[in-house]
């Protein structure tokens, strides 16, 4: 190639190429499809077809947008991922409310979301998470990731609350965050269960009432003392 020639070409402006588009198109569509179908039943009872035949597409586009099962997996897992890091933002992050009441919010969307699709689908880590130790190897670390992240955004939303005079000032936010997500994915089961949302919202009313019946460490008490509630003898 003559490299004057090269110089003075332009680079392309405008839309890609079709068949670009078509590629991203059919991948995004398969995520969604897969996100459909995994927060249903998991990864290792979802087949292919169910994925394909919910958007009308050969198997061979699948397998030209994933090579495999395994990577098409993590590519939803990291789609619900960002999704649901999002959904927190949207609550977690409205100043509009006090921190409390954000998490609330998340709840009863939570509940009405799931309400929505008659408790067919849950949340799609909760449901890797019981099938963890039969996953691909890449899956718990990916898990692990994801969760972090969510931690973090609760902890930073109880902080505030903190800082508010909402929760004890010698409280762990990190540590409360921990055990919010892990009664969480329990909650979403038995809901599940049980067709209602009335779990999450028990789940809900007892986290925040054990939150807010934490009193602040004494003298000569242990260290940690993040998660000690209110002696309520008379």
């Amino acid at each position: 190639m003559n490299p004057a020639t090269s110089a003075n070409q332009k680079p392309r402006r405008g839309r890609p190429p079709k068949a670009d588009r078509q590629f991203v198109d059919t991948r995004q569509a398969l995520i969604r499809s897969g996100l459909e179908v995994l927060t249903e039943t998991g990864y290792l009872a979802a087949g292919i077809d169910a994925v394909i035949k919910n958007i009308a597409v050969p198997k061979g586009s699948f397998y030209h947008c994933f090579k495999s099962k395994e990577a098409f997996g993590l590519a939803v897992l990291a789609a619900y991922g960002d999704y649901f890091a999002h959904k927190l933002d949207k609550f977690l992050l409205d100043d509009a409310m006090p921190p409390l009441e954000r998490m609330a919010a998340f709840v009863r969307d939570a509940g009405q979301g799931m309400e929505k699709y008659q408790f067919r689908r849950g949340c799609l880590v909760g449901n890797l998470l019981q099938e963890a130790p039969l996953l691909p190897e890449a899956f718990p670390q990916r898990l692990q990731t994801i969760l972090a992240a969510w931690e973090a955004r609760v902890a930073r939303c109880l902080h505030e609350a903190r800082a508010a005079g909402t929760i004890a000032s010698d409280t762990s936010p990190e540590a409360l965050a921990q055990v919010f997500w892990i009664g969480w994915e329990g909650a979403v089961m038995r809901a599940r269960l049980v067709q209602s949302a009335a779990p999450l919202n028990q789940y809900w009313d007892f986290f925040a009432h054990t939150m807010m019946t934490i009193t602040p460490a004494q003298d000569g008490d242990s260290a940690d003392n993040s998660l000690q509630t209110r002696n309520t003898q008379s």
